[in-house]
């Protein structure tokens, strides 16, 4: 019945010696600790042991550590799938490009694909191999921990069995009977009964040697291989490491030489499209009666022209070039609507305003054969020197307004524009800017304007605040 309970192949017999030989161990380690029994010691083993353990350690780390790395390389995958699929499905198919993005998009999958695939062949099952011969030899070492305390508890116990056994002259000693039986046995048996305890005395020392080599060659057996592998091990960590992350190092610089690649198709397509979205060309197939406004509708937000990427140049009715000179812009118009300015002193300009007014009032001239007034001397026409005074209405009164430096003329606001640099000027619907000439004219990018509030002006003066704001929100007054 107790045989039916126990294991497969496990018999009592078996079960009694495995507990023996436990016992024996455990008996034998505290006779080592107290100190009454020697312990066989292999200081270069146990540094190959304590070599072995770091080496396992580090691995497993960095088993772990790689693991982790191709989960985030997977969930990078997932992630840059996602988005470029998402701009995929918004892109329209009439917008530049469509065709060469879709297969970006199918190129950028299947390129990290790739790389995730190669570093878990190529990284991850070479780590897991390395690391699979790690449990088998710490098994191993443990077993010969074990067969090292058999080998020592033999050796005490053959040593135990033969001290003492020996008399001065070199004889067995007998020990005298003690016993009941010993004594009642007669004289003439007593030789029957010497021989059978040196019998029993040499079948004792007979099994403490026996036990002693076959212990020992356990020991020397498992020992020796150790011995071999364990310096193998661990000098053969310099090449994997070399290995592992060599390969590595190539399949990333690879993929990120193609990821770049595909990169810049996209963003040259992107750059394409902006520049079709910033001229105002019409998407193909799309139809032009769809982008009339109709007459009573309010007028469209207008986007904000690039700092970075300046628009298409604007038409010459829209604004004045940039590299044109402020006393220049009133010889765009012909001399019949050109006004009679007289330009008296260097320090006085006349404003659109004035210009404006005195146009409405005064009727035009008939047409001279050949001009005759000459051109404004640059000391007169300098804008950026001289402040100008403008005469402006009020309830029918004239009232003398002075203009700050550099004046060219106003424009409202046709929409709200938050700043968005600090050198940008913050504009509400309905405001009157005063647009003044750039300190430097290398600094203005073309479709922005310089100018400040006429009301902040008006109010601070000098200390207005004064600042860029996109052309194409205004109109002229």
């Amino acid at each position: 019945m107790a045989e039916m309970g126990m294991g497969k192949g496990v018999t009592a017999g078996k079960l009694a010696s495995n507990v023996q030989k436990k016992l024996t161990r455990a008996q034998e380690k505290v006779m080592q600790k107290l100190g009454k029994a020697d312990e066989t010691r292999d200081v270069a083993f146990e540094e190959g042991v304590i070599n072995f353990n770091k080496q396992y350690t580090e691995g497993s780390k960095l088993q772990k550590d790689l693991r982790a790395y191709l989960a985030a390389v997977q969930t990078m995958h997932e992630s840059s799938k996602n988005l470029q699929e998402c701009l995929s499905d918004m892109y329209e198919p009439e917008w530049y490009g469509k065709d060469d993005l879709d297969s970006i998009v199918e190129d950028t999958d299947v390129l990290w694909t790739d790389f995730h695939q190669k570093l878990v062949d190529n990284a991850l099952i070479s780590m897991d191999t390395y690391l699979g011969q790690f449990p088998d030899i710490k098994s191993r070492i443990a077993k010969r921990d074990r067969k090292l305390v058999d080998y020592d508890s033999a050796r005490h116990n053959h040593s135990s069995t033969n001290k003492g056994k020996k008399g001065k002259d070199g004889g067995i000693k007998i020990t005298k009977p003690a016993s009941l039986l010993e004594r009642a046995t007669p004289v003439w048996a007593q030789g029957i009964l010497s021989a059978h305890n040196i019998a029993q005395s040499n079948l004792s020392r007979n099994q403490a040697e026996d036990e002693l080599e076959r212990a020992q060659k356990v020991f020397e057996e498992i020992n020796e291989d150790l011995q071999e592998e364990l310096p193998s091990l661990w000098n053969s960590r310099v090449g994997f490491y070399i290995s592992t992350f060599q390969s590595m190092s190539g399949f990333e610089e690879k993929f990120h030489k193609e990821m770049g690649k595909l990169d810049q198709n996209l963003y040259d397509i992107l750059v394409k499209l902006e520049k079709q979205d910033m001229s105002g060309e019409l998407p193909r197939g799309a139809d032009p009666a769809n982008h009339t406004l109709s007459p009573g509708g309010p007028p469209p937000i207008p986007k904000s022209p690039s700092k970075l990427r300046p628009v298409m140049p604007p038409r010459p009715e829209s604004s004045p070039c940039r590299d044109m000179k402020p006393e220049n812009i009133i010889n765009l118009f012909d001399a019949a609507a050109a006004p009679n300015i007289s330009v008296t002193s260097p320090t006085q300009a006349v404003s659109w305003d004035t210009w404006e007014a005195d146009t409405l009032t005064t009727p035009a001239a008939p047409t001279p054969a050949a001009p005759t007034a000459a051109a404004p001397t640059p000391a007169a026409a300098a804008p950026e020197e001289t402040p100008v005074v403008a005469a402006a209405a009020t309830n029918g009164d004239s009232e003398t307004v002075e203009m700050p430096p550099g004046f060219l003329f106003k424009v409202t606001t046709m929409h709200d524009y938050a700043a968005n640099d600090s050198d940008e000027l913050e504009m509400k619907a309905g405001d009157i800017v005063l647009v003044v000439a750039f300190d430097n004219p290398e600094e203005q990018d073309e479709g922005w304007l310089m100018g400040m509030k006429q009301e902040d002006w008006i109010q601070n003066k000098q200390s207005s605040l004064k600042g860029v704001f996109p052309e194409n929100f205004t109109s002229r007054l």
